[in-house]
């Protein structure tokens, strides 16, 4: 069951009016709650209306729909199956057809039966806690434990349960004491302490090996003692809400209601406001997951947690780490949010294996930090100048109309022709998406006019967005470099110009394929309104590029393919359950490109003759099929010494893999005078900034330098303009 706290990469639509009209006979669709006005009835009832009256896909709510919830259901209150018995599952199936007719008439005998029995087996799991922990457990032998739930079944009995859960808390002491011989570990040459920290160590004293086993033992116990008690603390609002949202599930992953606790969760996530780490998290299974990292954020700017970490433990600086393993991920996320200056340490365990201690003092989002940036490059052995911008992601500030992303490249382009570059990269990579008006605005800084994106509604009217000012801000060639991480917005862009033949797009196999719009609903409004019913976030449009082709569930393919880092992870919309399905719309009429165009049949045949040479591709290739066979293993071992070998030899491989040698041949420039168009320096800080400029600076080149498909993208670029040349096509920047 994959819960994540904030929505990842979507462009959402508040509605602060009375959105909710619910038409279709409300005298008769109310007259059952006029006559019992009970909250749940009511709020099913505008669920109910959310869902038929404005989703995207029209979907009746019917027996059919029921059986596919009903299976949703039974995740959401028992994803790993530890709790539920085969026979409890069979007890509950005969309320499998019913839940539209609860979500409509509020008689929740499902969930009332529901929360009866997971109350129940919550208690028993306890009490076989209570019974397992008296005796410490070895690590020798050769049990495995199977942590994909989709290959066990819900266990036959209450004995086969218990043995389960025997191996649920084995794994967990093994795990603790593992990490506790690792933290008594001399510290390696590169590896840094501060002196705070090494001063602590010493004061501490070093625990015995069976010491570090009774603490494990004992920590653990503490743990799942407090796991079952909150599990038994959740409410009426906790279980309405996974009712609930079994079946707006079906509609598509993005659609969700918010009771009023969690609306207040979505407020701050959305609002930027908060004080913590900046990175999206979900739950996967009984782990917290990172799926995103926040551009501007501190874990964005510490740069060592990545997507797809798994957050093992969470400690307030150099304090015990709390176990976030089978903890809800709202209440995983405020361990981790907290004042900005004081220190997290998230213990993680990396996608092929590894576990590393990641120290984040925690900030608010910098926003200067997170604004388009750009720079001239150069490449050695080439005699070209490239222009650089990258977009982390299309903002705007909506409220005070004070700046926005297309803006900043705008006056980032202009600034970058006076070095009289040949060509210019546009680098959308990570690019979750954001303002649609941006992505409209920035494509039309390299083409004349025309139609941008198609936009479908719930109701299938199409809204064409185009660019009409007839200019072009930058006509020379131009390369977009995108990955499985750009989305929405990000690829309209990238589609855009791909239709009209105005750039060569270069990336991995695909992008992200988030081409929907969801709107929040505040369910207060409209009929019987009194009382807090909380939000639903509802998927209401589609994208459609020019040509009438979807960037949902698709993405956008690239013209030259490179070897993607993250090609062993699962996270594209087409990997999402119920997602909506790639489909075509009527294209529109618009003018290709004819300044020029583009060899993209050459250009693929060379830059493919270089990847294969590449020593970093090759790596990046070796570990991404080295990353989905580890993540295809989902049995884990219960016997310290293959657990400690394992370790070892993932240590080992990740670091074989690790793309570590700068490329010293490429030369970064104008980096200075990108960030002073964003930070307003005041008077008396110029030697205060002229610091940290350094240091930015220096992470800046450092990171373009380690970027093999940016290197690459450079010869592309050569490639281009030598093929402009031999066709006596002069390029002109203006």
């Amino acid at each position: 069951m994959k819960k994540i706290l904030t929505s990842l990469i979507f462009l959402i639509v508040f509605i602060p009016t009375s959105l909710l009209s619910f038409s279709g006979g409300k005298d008769a669709l109310f007259s059952s709650v006029a006559a019992n006005n009970g909250r749940e009835k009511i709020l099913g009832l505008k669920i109910r209306e959310a869902l038929v009256n404005y989703h995207y896909r029209k979907l009746d709510i019917n027996d059919d729909l029921s059986k596919k919830a009903f299976k949703e259901f039974i995740k959401k209150f028992d994803y790993g199956k530890q709790f539920f018995l085969q026979s409890d599952i069979k007890k509950l199936q005969r309320f499998e057809k019913d839940m539209d007719d609860m979500l409509a008439n509020g008689d929740h005998q499902l969930l009332n039966s529901t929360v009866k029995i997971y109350e129940d087996r919550v208690k028993e799991a306890d009490k076989m806690r209570k019974e397992i922990f008296k005796k410490p457990f070895t690590f020798d032998g050769n049990e495995e434990l199977e942590l994909d739930p989709d290959k066990r079944d819900f266990a036959k009995n209450k004995e086969q349960l218990k043995d389960h859960w025997r191996k649920v808390f084995k794994q967990s002491v093994l795990n603790r004491y593992v990490s506790y011989m690792e933290d008594a570990k001399e510290p390696k040459k590169d590896e840094k302490k501060s002196a705070k920290d090494s001063k602590k160590k010493k004061k501490e004293k070093k625990l015995t090996d069976k010491e570090m086993r009774a603490k494990a033992h004992k920590k653990i116990n503490e743990k799942y003692e407090r796991f079952f008690s909150r599990l038994l603390k959740e409410d009426r609002n906790d279980y309405l809400e996974k009712f609930y949202n079994s079946v707006t599930t079906i509609f598509d992953p993005h659609t969700e209601y918010f009771p009023p606790r969690k609306k207040e969760d979505f407020d701050i996530d959305i609002s930027g406001s908060l004080e913590g780490i900046g990175a999206v998290l979900q739950e996967d299974g009984p782990y917290i997951k990172v799926v995103k990292i926040v551009p501007g954020g501190a874990a964005w700017r510490q740069k060592d947690l990545e997507v797809d970490d798994i957050i093992l433990y969470v400690g307030q600086g150099a304090k015990e780490p709390v176990d976030l393993v089978d903890m809800r991920v709202d209440e995983a996320v405020r361990y981790i949010r907290g004042k900005k200056g004081t220190e997290v340490r998230l213990t993680v365990k990396k996608a092929d294996g590894s576990r590393k201690v990641i120290p984040i003092i925690r900030d608010v989002v910098q926003i200067g930090a997170s604004y388009a940036k750009g720079s001239v490059i150069q490449h050695k052995d080439l005699g070209i100048k490239v222009g650089y911008i990258h977009v982390p992601k299309f903002y705007r500030d909506f409220e005070n109309n004070i700046r926005n992303c297309s803006y900043d490249v705008m006056k980032e382009l202009e600034r970058l022709k006076k070095s009289n570059i040949q060509g210019m990269i546009l680098d959308l990579r990570n690019n979750g998406g954001g303002a649609l008006e941006d992505a409209r605005l920035m494509s039309g800084l390299f083409i004349d006019k025309g139609p941008i994106v198609q936009i479908r509604d719930h109701q299938n009217m199409i809204k064409v967005e185009a660019d009409t000012d007839g200019k072009t801000v930058y006509n020379g060639p131009l390369i977009v470099m995108v990955n499985r991480f750009s989305a929405s917005a990000s690829e309209i862009l990238a589609g855009a110009m791909q239709d009209y033949g105005r750039a060569v797009i270069v990336g991995g196999e695909y992008t992200h394929g988030k081409g929907t719009v969801q709107a929040v609903l505040d369910l207060n409004r409209g009929f019987y309104s009194s009382g807090n019913f909380g939000a639903i976030k509802v998927t209401l449009q589609k994208f459609y590029r020019v040509t009438g082709v979807s960037t949902q569930y698709k993405g956008v393919t690239p013209d030259i393919i490179l070897p993607d880092p993250f090609g062993y992870t699962e996270n594209r919309e087409q990997d999402l359950e119920n997602s909506l399905k790639w489909d075509v719309v009527d294209s529109k009429p618009f003018t290709p490109w004819k300044k020029y165009s583009y060899n993209l049949s050459k250009l693929k045949k060379n830059s493919k003759k270089r990847v294969k040479k590449d020593k970093r591709f090759s790596k990046i290739k070796k570990s991404v099929e080295y990353l989905v066979e580890r993540k295809n293993k989902t049995k884990v071992s219960l016997n310290l010494k293959k657990v400690l070998a394992e370790d070892e030899k993932n240590e080992k491989i990740a670091k074989s893999l690790k793309i570590e040698d700068e490329n010293k041949k490429i030369l970064v420039s104008d980096y200075e005078q990108s960030l002073r168009q964003h930070e307003k320096i005041q008077k008396g800080d110029e030697a205060k900034w002229k610091k940290e400029f350094e240091q930015r600076k220096e992470e800046w080149v450092k990171n373009l330098r380690l970027d093999p498909m940016l290197e690459e993208s450079l010869f592309i670029m050569n490639d281009i303009v030598k093929d402009l040349k031999d066709q006596k096509i002069g390029l002109v920047n203006k």
